[in-house]
């Protein structure tokens, strides 16, 4: 299995399914997602499944106070999660952290076992995180963190995603950006545009949505859209998709 970086939280009681396989089922873990659909949750849900946790739900948040940088229309997110073969649950949240708990507490009162959180964070609310599990002794997994931008991109596009640029931030990138995959010319093409950028956009300068990778059973092509300006964003604001069987 390939190595994973994850950190246990400091009143977790050890566990050892979380760090050995499991002789029964293999399993080190189940474990649930934090999801806006792109390419970070993405990638690091790809590699807690490749270090051997089972994925029970992905958790889509969404600020019920404004419209964000990350949000995308939810049959999307439906459609993601239908084609990785897991549940999903998208929630509106007052405080991100407390709605976080409410639901992995309600899936355990449900009879769930929830062991661990993932997280595609690279360099920022480690602290958010961290109280986070700590608090609902849960393992903090996080794949990414830590890891330079353009190697998290160039393992992305040799596990095989497909990944779309779906909003910009107005004032560094154009609309023309939207719809743009991720591929081998992106971090090129985009330091020619503005070296400053972060090639993960880790800064907030664009944000991704992922069409197809290598645990998805369908692929998703998009036959309608239309740019949207927004709070600083250009969006790509899907209306139309279709379901492409693999």
């Amino acid at each position: 299995m390939k190595p994973l970086n994850r950190t246990m939280s400091t009143n977790s009681s050890p566990n050892p399914s979380l760090n050995n396989s499991s002789p029964n089922n293999g399993i080190r873990g189940r474990v649930v997602v934090s999801w806006t659909g792109g390419k970070d949750g993405a990638l690091s849900f790809y590699k807690a499944v490749q270090a051997g946790y089972q994925v029970s739900h992905l958790l889509h948040f969404k600020n019920a106070r404004k419209q964000g940088s990350h949000d995308i229309n939810p049959h999307l997110l439906t459609f993601q999660a239908a084609a990785l073969g897991v549940g999903m649950i998208q929630r509106d949240f007052l405080s991100y952290e407390e709605e976080f708990k409410r639901v992995v507490g309600d899936l355990r009162k449900q009879g769930a076992r929830i062991d661990g959180a993932v997280f595609g964070h690279i360099e920022t609310h480690k602290n958010l995180v961290d109280r986070i599990c700590r608090d609902m002794d849960l393992e903090l997994l996080m794949p990414l963190w830590n890891r330079d931008s353009n190697q998290i991109i160039a393992e992305l596009i040799e596990a095989g995603f497909e990944v779309m640029v779906s909003s910009v931030k107005a004032d560094l990138l154009g609309p023309e950006w939207l719809g743009r995959k991720i591929d081998r010319d992106f971090a090129g093409d985009l330091r020619r545009h503005d070296r400053a950028i972060d090639p993960c956009g880790e800064n907030g300068e664009f944000h991704t949505f992922v069409t197809d990778g290598p645990l998805f059973k369908n692929r998703l092509k998009i036959a309608g859209s239309r740019t949207v300006l927004r709070e600083g964003y250009w969006f790509l604001d899907v209306s139309e998709f279709e379901s492409i069987e693999k």
